[in-house]
């Protein structure tokens, strides 16, 4: 059986047979995403190897960011508080599974951006880190 899907915008074609699935893409390739508008403050200059961060108040730190959307089951930093890099920072349900979100690096965390509860989208900035 086969069966049109839309997505994002995006329309698959998914075949369904007994014990198996397969999707196929048939919309036009994804464009890339544009290029962020420069603030009116230039910021300090990143490595060209590694790509911005999310929006994150100036001058806070590193930016903890969602894997993927989903809704936040448990908040588990306060500001200020010392973390570790694999501490558990949040726990996100996304497709009835609840994914840890983990500190990337050791630090402190400088602003918590989310609640429990709140439902986020991929990239949103959850906390910040310095």
């Amino acid at each position: 059986m086969k069966y049109i899907v839309t997505l994002n915008g995006n329309q698959y074609e998914v075949e369904v047979e007994k014990g198996q699935a397969t999707a196929v893409y048939t919309g036009p390739a994804p464009a890339a995403a544009p290029a962020p508008a420069p603030a009116a403050a230039p910021a300090p200059a990143a490595p060209a190897a590694a790509p911005a961060p999310a929006a994150a108040p100036a001058g806070a730190g590193e930016a903890v960011t969602a894997p993927m959307p989903g809704n936040i089951l448990q908040v588990n930093c306060t500001a200020g508080q010392a973390v570790k890099a694999g501490d558990i920072l949040f726990v996100l349900e996304a497709m009835k599974m609840e994914n840890e979100i983990c500190a990337p690096k050791d630090g402190t965390v400088t602003a918590v951006m989310t609640t429990k509860g709140s439902v986020v989208e991929t990239g949103t900035p959850l906390c910040t880190l310095a």
